[in-house]
């Protein structure tokens, strides 16, 4: 098993920056990668970054790319979401998800939140206008 927990968000201003991290523990040899997605309230769960586990290939959607940057600490088996220039729309709750494979599956396979098997708790993310 993989456990996941997320922390770093909070309530910020339009126009400022979160770093969100994802903590990973138990059989993290597991995990081949992990991506970002968030959920507004009567929203679906949206795909926003990923990385690859070994090799730091990452991955970004459209809508947060050259915003948000994804890296992952080796050493502490952490990955961070570093979010700049923050918009009241980007208020959801983030996940960080992790799947041991396949290795072989593209981005667009990624993308989807059924892809996933390790899941976090999810953290609160809140831009004022």
């Amino acid at each position: 098993q993989v456990q996941l927990v997320e922390s770093g968000g909070g309530l910020v201003q339009a126009g400022g920056s979160l770093r969100l991290s994802c903590a990973a523990s138990g059989r993290t040899f597991e995990i081949y990668v992990m991506f970002w997605f968030r959920q507004a309230p009567g929203k679906e769960r949206e795909f926003l970054a990923g990385i690859t586990w070994n090799g730091g290939r990452t991955y970004y959607a459209d809508s947060v790319n050259g915003r948000f940057t994804i890296s992952k600490d080796d050493a502490n088996n952490t990955v961070f979401l570093q979010m700049n220039t923050l918009k009241s729309e980007d208020t959801a709750v983030y996940y960080c998800a992790a799947d041991p494979g396949p290795g072989w599956a593209s981005v667009n396979y990624w993308m989807r939140p059924s892809a996933y098997y390790y899941w976090g708790q999810g953290t609160q993310v809140t831009v004022s206008s």
